[in-house]
């Protein structure tokens, strides 16, 4: 006899006990950059060098990805929150990237004053349940010394603002 599955809400809680750090996945679509907030992000293989996005089934920023074949990894630095809930929000592109310091670097968004930014030529599309899991090839990676923006408990978190 199989357990029933657990509750989504319930498996929401669990996980919100987990700190995780913040990126905005970037990709160029027909009509100039998407870009969404995402925690499901991590490095998958140093040799050779990989990395993997668990993105949204219906995001526009999949959709990007999939017809430009690249996507970016910026993963936000501490003071950048209102950056994760623009990039998070559903408001058209257009107004996501209003007043946003970004250049086209590698064929792919780079949002400036990021912890790291890290280009990718999509390798591999994934079934992943409501989202798919999107890998790629690492083209180029970047990173300044500055402290992580997180998320932790539904709210987003700066490690030097709560010491």
């Amino acid at each position: 006899m199989s357990k029933p599955s657990p509750d989504p809400e319930a498996l929401r809680g669990a996980l919100a006990a987990y700190p995780t750090g913040v990126t905005v996945v970037t990709a160029m679509g027909s009509a100039g950059p998407s870009g969404l907030t995402a925690n499901a992000v991590t490095s998958l293989s140093l040799d050779p060098p990989l990395m993997l996005a668990c993105l949204d089934r219906g995001s526009r920023t999949l959709a990007s990805v999939r017809s430009s074949g690249r996507f970016a990894v910026n993963g936000l630095a501490a003071g950048l929150s209102e950056l994760a809930t623009r990039f998070g929000s559903k408001d058209p592109e257009p107004e996501q990237w209003r007043g946003v310091e970004w250049t086209e670097h590698q064929g792919v968004p780079r949002i400036e004053g990021c912890l790291f930014w890290i280009a990718c030529e999509l390798r591999d599309l994934i079934d992943g349940g409501d989202h798919l899991i999107v890998t790629g090839n690492v083209l180029e990676a970047e990173a300044i010394n500055a402290h992580p923006l997180l998320f932790h408990r539904g709210a987003y978190r700066d490690l030097l603002a709560e010491s």
